[in-house]
């Protein structure tokens, strides 16, 4: 009921984020392709940090 009073995890913070920039790396996969690139690497270097979190 409360649930938006509990501060986030870092995990889950991670998560957003790498939903945000794979959000944003669709967007610009049909426009710009090194921009793309760009977001694609970073998105990837959240979920290594996810993956080193949860492990």
């Amino acid at each position: 009921m409360f649930k938006f009073f509990r501060k986030k995890t870092p995990v889950e913070q991670l998560q957003n984020r790498y939903k945000k920039l794979m959000a944003e790396w669709h967007d610009l996969s049909s426009t710009d392709r090194a921009a793309s690139d760009a977001k694609y690497a970073e998105a990837q270097d959240i979920l290594d940090e996810i993956d080193k979190l949860t492990s």
